[in-house]
């Protein structure tokens, strides 16, 4: 176990260390200077064909065809799986060792992050395809082998990275997408609503009956859900993440409202220590540069995890959407990093930095320093707790939400996992890796190692190395495809339009578009 913990400590330092930040933050900078500045230049028009457009029938209608979701669907499966544990505990995180200033840096990640994704659900929705059960399949995996591997002498290589992918894929939704979700689910709600009777009987060796109990019912919850393949995860993804994410940035305003003095301050020490971390300056030999290194570092490497643009991961949703135009599938990209990062991350990050202000509180906003008794799990708890302090209400109502973002987490990684085992062993097997994937969700209500958690988390960061690849090579197409859109629809000329690298597929969805006309 020793070794395994080290030999993964040093591959997880590497991914998520400098050379993997700066190759995720850098293919951003470079997809938002090929598409001309996508997310800024064309924001009424992205705005309005993304959360603009939701009364539309054709956005948020349920579609007969198999395995074919509206992009609404789409948008709430993926922010299932991507809202999760690092939007509370992960931004905590972030404000523990870097400061307020992380927050800054968080907001430049996703900003560029929005074009990665963008660009990513472009290429998604160029080169999937339909398998032998009639369902869309789409991914990183499909744009490797038919993008990358059309290039000179990459077949091979192409073919290799693809498989590669998916294999990352499947074992970090064994983790991430099953065990580390489902452990953070069973610690919270144990603590916030304990039933000493349950907790305090042991079984199997010290493990509590409880967290058995709690295990048990996620796993019954899951199973009754993914077992009914994508359409009913989309269904129950529709219902669960608005009302999650509304409830949440309520909570939070409220917090906020109450903490309404120290608004302006937090904001101030979000963009002063970004480039001046005076709490940090102490700690670092580098000085000043060494504590902006740490706040950019970690505000980098925690708006990632939160939103995961550039790991190839929502992609294998977003293809099953019932969008005909690329570009329109990568609107919807770009406003997912906003709802993850730009809106419940910022949330959360308020509502700790606002109840400490410059006075103290469960963090100081200033020093960056965190109350005595409180840790990144439990800051954002503390937080709430210090509006709504009766009965622990702040506490429980941290574990609902933690319940609420963790959950659809497991269920959108399902969906993830099963494309990538399609990939690897065909349509007919999915239900096997399914069925493993319920299983592991009662070794994540009763393991109590992080060893688990962080070989998943190494898993998940190896996803963008060959995601980021394709992304990267096959740029020149995203923009073509991004210019074609744009003189179609913004410009109104008459162009033929490009939709699939399959000219049977680009014919169908040309006449789904004179239909639509």
């Amino acid at each position: 176990m020793e070794i395994i913990e080290k030999v993964n400590g040093s591959i997880n330092s590497f991914v998520w260390g400098i050379f993997g930040l700066v190759l995720l933050i850098g293919t951003g900078i470079l997809m938002t200077c090929l598409t001309k500045c996508f997310q800024v230049s064309h924001i009424g028009h992205w705005w309005k064909n993304t959360i603009g457009s939701l009364f539309k029938k054709n956005v948020i209608g349920h579609r007969k065809e198999k395995g074919t979701i509206s992009p609404f669907q789409a948008l709430c499966t993926a922010l299932a799986a991507t809202v999760g544990t690092g939007n509370i505990a992960g931004v905590a995180a972030a404000l523990c060792v870097g400061g307020a200033g992380a927050v800054f840096w968080m907001w430049i990640a996703a900003f560029f992050g929005m074009m990665t994704n963008y660009s990513e659900n472009v290429l998604g929705i160029f080169f999937r395809r339909r398998n032998k059960d009639g369902e869309w399949s789409g991914g990183a995996m499909y744009y490797l082998s038919d993008g990358l591997g059309t290039k000179k002498g990459m077949k091979i290589p192409a073919k290799i990275l693809a498989v590669l992918f998916c294999c990352f894929t499947v074992l970090a939704a064994f983790g991430i997408g099953s065990m580390g979700q489902v452990n953070k689910i069973v610690a919270n709600v144990a603590a916030a609503f304990d039933i000493s009777a349950l907790s305090s009987v042991t079984v199997l060796g010290g493990i509590s009956l409880y967290n058995v109990i709690l295990g048990a019912v996620i796993m019954a919850l899951t199973a009754m859900i993914t077992l009914g393949g994508l359409k009913r995860i989309a269904n129950v993804a529709e219902k669960i993440v608005p009302f999650m994410v509304v409830l949440f940035i309520v909570g939070s305003l409220v917090i906020i409202g109450v903490h309404y003095d120290a608004i302006i301050p937090a904001f101030r020490a979000i963009f002063v220590n970004a480039f001046s971390p005076e709490g940090f300056v102490r700690e670092v030999g580098g000085g000043v540069l060494g504590g902006v290194i740490i706040a950019m570092t970690n505000g980098f490497k925690r708006g990632v995890f939160s939103n995961e643009a550039g790991l190839g991961s929502s992609v294998m949703v977003h293809s099953n959407s019932s969008v005909r135009e690329p570009v329109k599938q990568g609107m919807w990209g770009i406003f997912e990093v906003f709802a993850d990062t730009m809106v419940v991350c910022t949330m959360t990050a308020l509502v700790v930095l606002t109840s400490g202000g410059l006075n103290g509180g469960v963090f100081n906003a200033q020093t960056g320093e965190v109350a005595a008794g409180y840790t990144d799990a439990t800051l954002v708890g503390g937080a709430f707790n210090q509006v709504f302090s009766w009965g622990n209400i702040g506490g429980k109502f941290v574990a609902i939400a933690m319940f609420l973002f963790a959950f659809t987490t497991v269920l959108g990684w399902s969906h993830y996992g099963s494309k990538a085992w399609e990939y690897l062993f065909g349509s007919k097997s999915v239900p096997v890796f399914k069925i493993i994937h319920i299983c592991t969700i009662m070794f994540g209500a009763v393991m109590t190692s992080s060893l688990a958690w962080d070989i998943s988390d190494t898993f998940n960061g190896l996803m963008m190395f060959p995601n980021l690849i394709a992304v990267i090579a096959l740029s020149p197409l995203v923009m073509k495809i991004t210019k074609n859109y744009v003189a179609r629809k913004i410009k109104n000329k008459k162009v033929d339009p490009i939709l699939s690298y399959d000219a049977a597929i680009q014919a169908e969805m040309e006449e789904g578009l004179e239909t639509e006309a």
